[in-house]
């Protein structure tokens, strides 16, 4: 292999590890917004904030249209706006949601450790079903299973499918998935959406105990 094509090649993966450094950064700068919104912003100041995510959200989108994680998060900011702002406007929130988590499944599918199928799962156990929405108990509990056989002992998963059993009756059940999310270990550089999340698990398990 001669000089110039030996300098080419360290170019161009210098370049390649340059843009996947800005793309982690830039993805753990959306975590941490999406947490202080979702856990520390008061409920008045929650619908402006989101906006300003999901602004951000499009524009990670356009900076990497190849790149399967910022259509995941812009989802989740969508769907959590929705959730937040409610109105006519979240249904296509929602529906958008589920389009760019589509696209990410295509491009790759195992994606921020099972994500999309997470986010895929609690849409569908959450959004109304027909002739209102596309939300659909059977697709829920799939997708969700799909997540969790991606990552088992993850908070997230373990704590949509149990939210999603509780919601379905099934106290014993939503009781033991809920332990495994309250149980699962950190995520690096996470700390305040697995201190959210772990607030939430407790207030889901307190639920399902009470049913039984």
């Amino acid at each position: 292999m001669n000089l110039k094509l030996l300098i080419l090649l360290g170019v161009l993966l210098a370049t390649g590890n340059t843009a996947f450094a800005g793309l982690n950064e830039d993805i753990l700068s959306i975590q941490h917004q999406w947490a202080r919104a979702s856990y520390e912003t008061p409920a008045d100041a929650q619908e402006q904030a989101f906006k300003d995510l999901t602004a951000a959200g499009r524009k990670l989108v356009e900076r990497y249209p190849d790149r399967a994680e910022p259509k995941v998060w812009l989802a989740i900011t969508l769907s959590s706006d929705a959730g937040v702002n409610g109105g006519f406007s979240a249904l296509g929130k929602v529906k958008e949601a589920r389009r760019l988590l589509d696209a990410a499944e295509k491009m790759d599918p195992n994606v921020l450790n099972g994500s999309v199928y997470t986010s895929l799962g609690s849409l569908y156990y959450q959004v109304p079903g027909w002739p209102i929405g596309f939300g659909n108990d059977d697709k829920a509990e799939a997708y969700l299973k799909k997540a969790l056989a991606i990552n088992p002992k993850g908070i997230d998963p373990n704590y949509f499918y149990g939210d999603f059993l509780l919601e379905s009756g099934d106290y014993a059940q939503a009781i033991t998935y809920l332990t495994r999310a309250r149980q699962a270990p950190g995520r690096p550089g996470r700390p305040l959406a697995d201190a959210g999340r772990r607030t939430q698990i407790e207030k889901k398990l307190n639920q399902a105990r009470s049913k039984l």
